[in-house]
């Protein structure tokens, strides 16, 4: 392949990319105003706009003639809840690009790094202990120091004479996310009775996330995707190789505690948020790389919209359903499987 062939290959991936983000990013907007009128109460379009546009500019007069409790559904309830799944949608997703060029395994996510289980591992130390009746701990806190502390251990069992390479990691998160997991059964263990108040956190839901949640994470998930957007040239020529990128006069050992450092961030704000959600850091980077190739400076954007847009379109179906609300963690584990076991066995097939 020439240069023109390659200059135009480029060109084309581009565009691709391009046309995805404006298709995803629109579907995202229509899905995120008609989630708001789904749910067990009946709501209105012209209703929703008023409420919003109302809390928007402070005038009280653009939602007088509605009742308080329409207000409250509306405001208090179900668009933080569909903020929260558009932030921990994108969140995961950039997170999983991110594992998987560092790693260079289209297989990692937070779970092969122990991010995930960390953090779960935190929350569920905080509900057990808020079970005993002595003490009250917030979760989400206790999620988020979780999953950073495990981050610190995997990076500083992973260092070795200085360096910190790719297959260290991956063994590093292993062996801390088998601990950590034990660590977890043990908890549920001493729960007794009550070790339904940890599965359900567990398990993953955006139920009663309101805006304390959302004033949380969106400056912690925004600063943390603009990293990594920033270096998503420097990623690219990391998924290389080590060596490649040293003859470039990159700090491979450097940025890829950097990197791998805000990807774990963004996992610990999400799982603190909505609890273990997976298979959206796994399969949305995996699909889309599918479809417009490996340049994360393409990848990163689109995958946070369609990261956003799968758990906001998982969370509504899941929340609509009569007499029920099935967690959303639940709900994209069922659907997630399969989905990326037909795409692992058609992308072998087509290799063969």
């Amino acid at each position: 392949m020439n240069q023109s062939e390659l200059a135009q290959l480029i060109h084309r991936k581009r565009r691709k990319a391009q046309l995805s983000s404006l298709i995803v990013g629109a579907s995202l907007l229509l899905l995120a105003a008609t989630s708001v009128t789904v749910g067990w109460t009946n709501l209105s379009a012209t209703d929703v706009l008023a409420v919003i546009c109302g809390k928007v500019t402070g005038n009280s007069a653009w939602y007088s003639q509605l009742e308080p409790a329409m207000v409250a559904i509306i405001w208090d309830i179900r668009f933080p809840r569909i903020l929260c799944a558009i932030l921990v949608g994108c969140g995961l997703a950039v997170s999983g690009t991110v594992f998987q060029a560092i790693l260079m395994n289209p297989l990692a996510d937070s779970y092969t790094m122990g991010v995930s289980t960390g953090a779960a591992f935190g929350a569920s130390f905080a509900i057990f202990c808020n079970l005993l009746g002595n003490v009250s701990l917030p979760i989400t806190p206790f999620a988020f120091g979780g999953a950073l502390l495990t981050l610190f251990a995997v990076l500083a069992i992973a260092r070795v004479n200085g360096h910190v390479s790719s297959t260290n990691l991956i063994i590093a998160g292993i062996i801390v996310g088998c601990f950590l997991s034990a660590a977890i059964s043990l908890i549920k263990s001493l729960a007794g009775e009550e070790v339904a108040a940890i599965v359900s956190w567990l398990i993953g839901s955006l139920s009663a996330r309101g805006w304390p949640y959302v004033t949380f994470g969106f400056p912690l998930i925004i600063i943390c995707y603009c990293f990594c957007h920033y270096f998503a040239e420097e990623l690219n020529i990391l998924s290389l190789g080590d060596q490649e990128a040293r003859n470039l006069g990159i700090d491979s050992s450097k940025l890829r505690i950097a990197l791998i450092s805000c990807g774990a961030l963004l996992t610990a704000v999400c799982v603190s948020i909505s609890g273990i959600i997976g298979f959206v850091g796994l399969v949305v980077p995996h699909l889309l790389r599918m479809l417009v190739g490996s340049d994360n400076k393409l990848l990163i954007p689109l995958s946070a919209l369609s990261g956003g847009l799968l758990l906001l379109a998982a969370d509504t179906f899941a929340r609509s359903l009569d007499n029920i609300e099935l967690p959303v963690g639940v709900l994209t584990t069922l659907l997630g499987g399969p989905f990326f076991f037909y795409l692992f066995k058609t992308r072998n097939k087509s290799i063969q």
